[in-house]
C-alpha cells in the first residue's frame, strides 16, 4: 500500500460543491496510468475546505473510479472527534488507508500530537498514514515523536517533506529515521521537487502533487529511482524544473488547479473560496511551462 507513486489528486469545487463528473475523470485517470494508490483527499485535494458531507461524497466518487486501485483518505481536523468521524466515513466508503495531518489552531505539545494518534489509530481496521507537513500545519515532528507514533497499532507509514540536496546528508537523514521505527512503517517522501533526492535515498514511496494530474510523468521518474537508476530518476526530475519553480513561486496547488483547468479536465473555477487561482500573468508562465515540457494531455 505505501510504496512507490501515491498520486494526489485535486477534488474540483466550487461555492456549489465538488464537481462529481471532474472528479471521478482525474481519479480515472491516475488508475488507468498505473499509479501504485490514489491519495484523495489530501492537501491537493483542499480537504480542509470541505464539509464531512463534501468529504464522504467524494471519497465514494474517488473509490469507484479508482476502480480497485488502493485509495488513502485524508481525515485530517481540528478535533479528535471529527477526526473519528472522517475515519469512520473512509473506511465505510472503502478506503484501503487514511492520511492524517495534525491540524492546528493552538499550537499542539508533542503528547497531543501523539494522543491525537493514539486515538485515532485505536479505532482504525484500515493502516494510517502519518502526515508530517510543517509548512501547512505548522507542527513540527522530531524523530523521537515519529518513533512514538509509529509504534502505535495500524501506523503503516510516514509522509516526510524533502530530505538535503546532498546524496549522503539525505540517505543518513531517512537512515536516522528508519533506525527509529518498525520494519513494518515505511517512509514516503513528499516536495516534488525535492522527491527525488528522497526517493534515490531510500523512501519507499513518493507522495505526489504533480502525480495527480500528470501521472505518466511521475509513475516514469519513481520507477526509474526503485529501479536504482540515480542518475536518469535525477535527469527526469531535473528536466521539470520549470514547473517545480512555479510549485515554489506560487503554491503547487494553485499551479495544478491552473493546469487541470488549462487540459479541460476541470472547468472554472475549481478550487473553494477563500482560495482563488492564479492571475491570467501566472496562469499564462503554467501553460508555457507545460507546452515546453509536453505536458498536454
Amino acid at each position: 500500500m505505501f510504496h512507490g507513486l501515491s498520486a494526489f489528486s485535486l477534488t474540483p469545487t466550487n461555492e456549489d460543491g465538488i464537481d462529481g463528473t471532474a472528479y471521478a475523470t482525474l481519479v480515472a485517470r491516475l488508475a488507468a496510468a498505473g499509479v501504485d494508490s490514489v491519495g484523495a483527499l489530501g492537501s491537493t485535494g483542499g480537504y480542509a475546505y470541505l464539509t464531512r458531507g463534501e468529504r464522504a461524497h467524494a471519497l465514494k466518487i474517488a473509490v469507484e473510479a479508482a476502480d480497485g486501485t488502493p485509495v488513502m483518505a485524508g481525515i485530517g481536523a481540528l478535533r479528535t472527534s471529527r477526526v473519528l468521524a472522517l475515519a469512520e466515513d473512509a473506511q465505510k466508503a472503502g478506503a484501503s488507508a487514511v492520511l492524517l495531518a495534525p491540524m492546528t489552531y493552538q499550537p499542539l505539545t508533542e503528547d497531543e500530537v501523539f494522543g491525537l494518534y493514539e486515538d485515532v489509530t485505536r479505532e482504525l481496521s484500515v493502516p494510517l498514514c502519518v502526515y508530517d507537513n510543517p509548512g501547512t500545519t505548522h507542527v513540527h515532528f522530531s524523530d523521537e515523536l515519529h518513533g512514538r507514533i509509529a509504534q502505535l497499532p495500524n501506523v503503516g507509514s510516514i509522509k516526510i517533506p524533502g530530505v538535503p540536496d546532498d546524496p549522503a546528508q539525505a540517505k543518513a537523514r531517512i537512515d536516522t529515521l528508519r533506525a527509529l521505527i518498525p520494519d513494518t512503517v515505511t517512509i514516503g517522501v513528499s516536495g516534488d521537487w525535492m522527491a527525488v533526492r528522497g526517493l534515490n535515498a531510500g523512501c519507499d514511496a513518493w507522495y505526489s502533487v504533480i502525480g495527480g494530474t500528470f501521472p505518466l510523468t511521475a509513475i516514469a521518474l519513481t520507477r526509474a529511482a526503485q529501479a536504482g537508476h540515480a542518475g536518469p530518476a535525477t535527469d527526469l526530475s531535473d528536466a521539470l524544473e520549470p514547473l517545480w519553480a512555479l510549485f515554489r513561486r506560487h503554491g503547487s496547488l494553485r499551479v495544478m488547479s491552473a493546469a487541470a483547468s488549462h487540459l479541460g479536465l476541470t472547468g472554472e473555477p475549481n478550487l473553494p473560496r477563500p482560495l482563488r487561482g492564479l492571475d491570467e500573468a501566472a496562469r499564462q508562465d503554467v501553460v508555457e511551462a507545460l507546452d515546453a515540457l509536453g505536458l498536454t494531455s
